[in-house]
């Protein structure tokens, strides 16, 4: 039986964050993985902020950045587009290389003194006198795992967690998702992204293209809601009428759910933390999970190794890892929901009214109650869904323009 402080089930960028942090804290720390290959295959648009490095005190690197992005431009579905620049808004991001990317935070987390094993499944855990034991099939044969406190990253509907009496579940708001890598993308500008609205294009979603330079792109789609039509069809008849994807061919594919929920109604318990898709910890409006995940990693490692270092792993003590994971992430995970709800509301004829009415504003030299002008002249049904957006996005801003 291999025995450690910390056991960290999966080794995606949450996972292995978490084992970086925890060693970093002085836990002996073994971080698992199912795969025989970290970062394969990828699940997401690879898409991330920049200031998220930041917060996570990351230093990019060329090895595993893709493309540099400087914009975006959102197309409506009468065909008007609304295009915001880096000179406008000061965000800029990167798509990354997630294959290379994930092994470079695995790495990272090995020469913090983490132990990896991969192709390891852990197929059963169960908990002891001491945290929990794990039993796993390696190709080693099967195997044992002592540890005190067990970390789960796990991905979407943890079943892990499961396991442990956590609901992971959040089958109401799990938006699915599919996507190709594609060849001989036609985009105007591989420093901008593309988001594309419409029901008809994804229903209470959207469309995007991700540019990796060289006429290569991530194009997919995620849908939510009732609908007969599966994200693959959504997806096939988007590239078939796109003139950005006419001539395009695919070289990967990608199918897959995304919990857009916010958080799950659990994320610690005794000897025990949650983080990552498994946790919700997801951008509930656009899906990304990539830096709000790596954040409740980072948290759940630092708390790890304090309660290993106290010899106190209740979940009383365990608390400090929700303190901690809604403090770096502004507690957005758990406000944006209610955004969500409005924004997949939108109706075609409105998504195509406000890209008009965007289409006015002059970005750079724009003010907080200028955008209020530009929101009340909408039709007033419209407007107050906006109003009630920007309130939830934008509490402190909207409430020193209202009062």
């Amino acid at each position: 039986m291999l025995k450690t402080d910390v056991v960290v089930i999966g080794a995606g960028p949450a996972g292995s964050m978490a084992a970086k942090h925890a060693a970093l804290g002085g836990a002996d720390v073994v971080l698992i993985d199912k795969k025989s290959e970290i970062g394969t295959p990828k699940r997401c648009a690879e898409g991330v902020y920049d200031e998220g490095f930041k917060w996570l005190n990351i230093e990019p690197d060329e090895r595993w950045i893709a493309q540099r992005i400087y914009g975006a431009t959102l197309h409506s579905p009468d065909g008007n587009s609304f295009t915001v620049t880096s000179e406008d808004v000061p965000v800029q991001g990167f798509i990354l290389e997630r294959k290379v990317f994930d092994k470079h935070m695995a790495m990272d987390a090995a020469r913090a003194g983490a132990k990896i094993m991969i192709k390891t499944l852990v197929t059963d855990i169960k908990r002891n006198e001491n945290g929990f034991i794990l039993s796993c099939d390696s190709i080693e044969g099967t195997i044992e795992v002592e540890a005190k406190i067990a970390i789960c990253a796990d991905g979407p509907e943890s079943t892990m967690a499961k396991k442990l009496g956590i609901n992971s579940t959040t089958p109401q708001n799990m938006m699915s998702c599919a996507q190709f890598e594609m060849c001989n993308v036609d985009y105007n500008d591989d420093e901008k992204i593309e988001f594309y609205l419409g029901q008809d294009v994804a229903l209470k979603g959207y469309a995007w293209i991700f540019p990796k330079g060289n006429g290569v792109a991530n194009v997919g789609l995620g849908v939510t809601g009732n609908t007969d039509k599966t994200a693959y069809e959504y997806i096939m008849d988007f590239i078939e009428k796109c003139p950005a994807t006419k001539n395009a061919q695919p070289i990967e594919m990608n199918i897959g759910g995304d919990p857009i929920n916010g958080l799950i109604e659990k994320i610690y318990d005794d000897n025990l933390l949650i983080c990552g898709d498994a946790a919700g910890q997801v951008n509930p409006i656009e899906g990304g999970g990539i830096i709000e995940g790596m954040l409740g990693g980072m948290a759940a490692g630092d708390v790890a190794a304090k309660a290993i270092k106290e010899e106190n792993y209740s979940k009383e003590r365990l608390h400090e890892y929700y303190e901690k994971y809604s403090e770096l992430s502004f507690n957005l995970i758990e406000t944006l929901p209610a955004a969500r709800d409005i924004v997949y509301s939108f109706t075609d004829d409105e998504y195509n009214k406000i890209i008009s009415v965007a289409n006015t504003i002059d970005l750079k030299n724009i003010s907080k109650r200028d955008v209020l002008k530009v929101v009340f002249k909408l039709p007033p049904t419209l407007t107050t869904k906006l109003i009630k957006l920007l309130k939830i996005v934008f509490p402190k801003q909207m409430k020193s323009i209202l009062f």
